[in-house]
């Protein structure tokens, strides 16, 4: 049995749909169907949860939310009438906003039912259009599937009781249409996964079935080795291993959530990464181990909005607890951290922007002076992360030396470098500016050359 994923894009309208349902008619074995809510339909279009959300913030100030709640509709309505399926499905819908909106919960807790109307509504779309063609499926509600998570609104984590109530699923016989993003705790109150959460009900789903297969279909042919908007026609990757994948979503990658193939992982699960618009195509497969390759770097990773808070105190290797009180001094400010290379004297935590406020880093530099004493505390701004990737790259002999040459002749002064913390990966970390040149000279040495 197969577990395929569907994106945005994918369900975007109905001639996507029509591509959807044609490839699963063209697999038997493709059971189990996941969907996200209707992407884009063009370069100037909103995605629907885009909207539901500008409906769910009208709504929590008190503001006039109808425009939106028709715009919304008038999307599902635009995909129902096209493929000639009952309009049934629409009052639905509009059955179901309204109901979201008059629950008497936590407005956290609203707002993830609003925004999960999307893929529900997608789900239902799919599976009506499925039979009108003859095919037998069934939407099947998060719920029943046996999707259980943790209370933890936006941000919820699958429970491991979930798994052997998934199994069960592979009694039915019908084609299964779940919508992804969302589950429900044990007392029965929905709860939406991070960003990227239809991935994460894709791969939840085939771990607990034990699919032979989890295709996450999408609106390119493979993953590159880099960032198409920067290199131009750069080379597809035609399989990866968990790892690799992990640390290229981390970094930047926007196939996958960087937390989405975790349930596969965990469970062996092949995952193949497919184009919705060109399904024959083999795609990218990802796996748990891959035989070794001439070129052991796979892909080069890249994102911006980074800053670096840097300590500096003489000694400070010998000042027991400094890096311990240095980092509840962020956690009491509730600011998470994502690298921290250190020397001697010397330490450095690399903060995502989005953690930080002009408030929170006043705060921060404030106290850190007045708790630790060091001899200079100071933030750099505007930096971006670059991470190059592969299986066995620590045991292949001039890796670093190639990077730091390829960067040399970009002309890009480094700022930080972080080997060995992972295996499969280097990381430098560079002025935001300077990324495309940067990332353009690497992938000509390690790509092209």
């Amino acid at each position: 049995m197969k577990v395929a994923k569907f994106g945005g894009s994918s369900v975007a309208n109905a001639t996507q749909l029509r591509k959807v349902a044609e490839i699963i008619r063209k697999d038997p074995s493709r059971k189990f169907i996941v969907v996200s809510a209707p992407g884009k339909r063009s370069g100037d279009d909103d995605k629907v949860t885009d909207l539901l959300i500008k409906m769910g913030n009208a709504y929590a100030q008190n503001e006039n939310y109808e425009e939106q709640i028709a715009t919304v509709l008038d999307r599902f309505r635009e995909i129902i009438i096209d493929l000639e399926i009952s309009t049934d499905i629409l009052s639905n819908i509009q059955e179901t906003i309204v109901e979201v909106l008059q629950r008497e919960v936590p407005i956290n807790q609203k707002l993830d039912a609003i925004k999960a109307i999307g893929e529900d509504s997608s789900a239902k779309i799919l599976s009506s259009y499925l039979n009108s063609l003859g095919l037998a499926a069934s939407y099947l509600n998060p719920k029943e599937a046996g999707i259980i998570v943790s209370d933890e609104p936006g941000n919820a984590q699958i429970l491991p009781d979930s798994y052997p109530k998934i199994h069960t699923l592979r009694d039915r016989e019908e084609i299964l249409v779940i919508p992804g993003f969302f589950g429900y705790t044990i007392d029965g109150k929905l709860m939406t996964f991070s960003r990227g959460g239809s991935d994460i009900t894709g791969s939840i789903i085939a771990a607990g079935i034990k699919a032979s297969l989890y295709e996450n279909f999408t609106d390119v042919d493979s993953v590159f080795t880099v960032n198409p908007n920067i290199v131009a026609n750069p080379k597809e990757i035609t399989s990866l291993t968990y790892k690799e994948m992990r640390e290229l979503s981390y970094a930047g990658f926007s196939v996958f959530h960087d937390e989405a193939l975790i349930p596969s992982f965990k469970e062996s699960i092949p995952v193949t990464i497919k184009n919705t618009n060109n399904p024959d195509k083999p795609g990218t497969l990802i796996v748990a181990e891959k035989e070794s390759q001439e070129n052991c770097v796979v892909g080069i990773a890249s994102d911006i909005g980074f800053s670096t808070l840097f300590v500096s105190k003489y000694l400070m290797n010998r000042e027991l607890g400094f890096g311990r009180k240095l980092f509840e001094i962020l956690e009491s400010e509730s600011v998470s951290f994502e690298h921290s290379p250190s020397g001697i004297d010397d330490l450095s935590v690399i903060i995502r922007d989005n953690q930080l406020t002009p408030e929170k880093e006043s705060i921060i530099m404030n106290r850190i002076k007045a708790e630790l004493n060091p001899d200079t505390v100071k933030i750099h701004h505007d930096l971006a992360m670059i991470m190059i990737v592969g299986e066995g790259m620590m045991k292949t002999i001039g890796i670093a030396q190639k990077a730091t040459t390829a960067l040399t002749e970009a002309n890009v002064n480094i700022k930080m470098i972080n080997q060995g913390a992972s295996d499969v990966s280097m990381m430098f970390g560079i002025q935001a500016a300077d990324i495309k040149p940067a990332i353009q000279s690497l992938y000509k040495v390690f790509f092209e050359d």
